[in-house]
């Protein structure tokens, strides 16, 4: 808003949505809006661990500072990149859904902001709205994202028409972004966008079956784990900085396992992670973190293997949910 026409803008593909966020970062100069969106990601991931630490119950120890160490956690901070307040939308849904349904709802639209990020998880959303008839959750989303439509609309009456422009002139398989539905496109059919599509849709497909399966004891800490982690692992075009979004799902699983190996293991992936960045692997584009979103399913799995009734994912060892 107010950049020079006669320079180059890095356009955020975000939609309109997001200008009341934005917006007021513009009564600020340059250094002290950056100085200021950076404290906010910093609160969000802070606000978001602890969050996490309290519906678990508090446990007397100090694992949860793993979220606060997660490399893609710290790569999204040190890119003031915005998926840290995505993650505090998800916490907020999670902590809110059975005490405050409408408010989170509202929450989610944090989760708008990058919807492909959810789709799986989307899918097993609506499916436990109508099953459980907490049709709350979503008018609190659609509120959300019907005032911040009208706020856009009023910043600017064309940011609608401008985006919807952009948006068809924007190839996303031109995009230079390295996962793994990217890499199965190029693999396969360089020039055939759906098949970056495919692994999305069975996620989805996934998530309704996964979902009938557990719907007479879903919860959200228990359940939801798995499913965002598919949710990104079959993401249709994501970054590394994205993952910090799992933050709540590894941490239910640290909370989960007896073992400190397992423990030290996912600490030690994210170590690399960090050892790779400080050696110049670039976070957004080097395909050597192709691994890192599977590496983390397949690590969860391994430490909630034994879990059961009367453990943490029990619903009613969980608080606030």
């Amino acid at each position: 808003m107010g950049f020079p026409p006669d320079n180059a803008a890095l356009v955020a593909l975000n939609p309109p949505t997001i200008l009341p966020l934005l917006a007021p970062l513009g009564f600020l100069g340059p250094r002290s809006a950056e100085i200021v969106w950076l404290l906010l990601l910093l609160a969000a991931l802070i606000v978001s661990v602890r969050l996490v630490w309290i519906m678990h119950g508090r446990p007397k120890n100090y694992l949860h500072y793993l979220g606060y160490a997660f490399a893609p956690a710290l790569g999204c901070l040190l890119a003031g990149q915005i998926s840290l307040l995505i993650l505090l939308g998800l916490v907020l849904f999670l902590r809110l859904h059975r005490t405050y349904p409408l408010l989170a709802g509202a929450s989610l639209w944090f989760c708008a902001l990058k919807p492909h990020l959810f789709l799986p998880f989307g899918i097993a959303l609506i499916a436990w709205s109508i099953a459980t008839r907490c049709y709350k959750v979503v008018l609190g989303a659609v509120l959300a994202l019907a005032a911040s439509a009208a706020i856009a609309f009023f910043l600017d009456p064309s940011a609608w028409a401008q985006y919807s422009q952009i948006m068809m002139q924007t190839r996303v398989d031109e995009i230079s972004i390295s996962y793994l539905s990217v890499a199965l496109r190029r693999s396969i059919a360089p020039n055939t966008i759906w098949v970056q599509y495919l692994p999305a849709l069975l996620g989805c497909l996934w998530a309704f079956a996964y979902f009938r399966r557990h719907r007479r004891d879903w919860n959200w800490i228990a359940h939801g784990s798995p499913l965002m982690l598919v949710s990104v692992l079959v993401a249709p075009y994501t970054w590394l900085i994205d993952q910090a979004i799992l933050i709540p799902a590894l941490l239910h699983a640290v909370y989960l396992t007896r073992s400190r190996n397992v423990v030290a293991t996912l600490a030690l992936a994210s170590a690399v992670i960090e050892i790779a960045r400080a050696r110049g692997l670039e976070l957004l584009h080097s395909a050597f973190y192709l691994w890192t979103a599977p590496a983390w399913l397949i690590w969860y799995l391994y430490a909630t293997r034994d879990s059961g009734p009367g453990s943490a994912s029990d619903p009613s060892k969980i608080t606030g949910v």
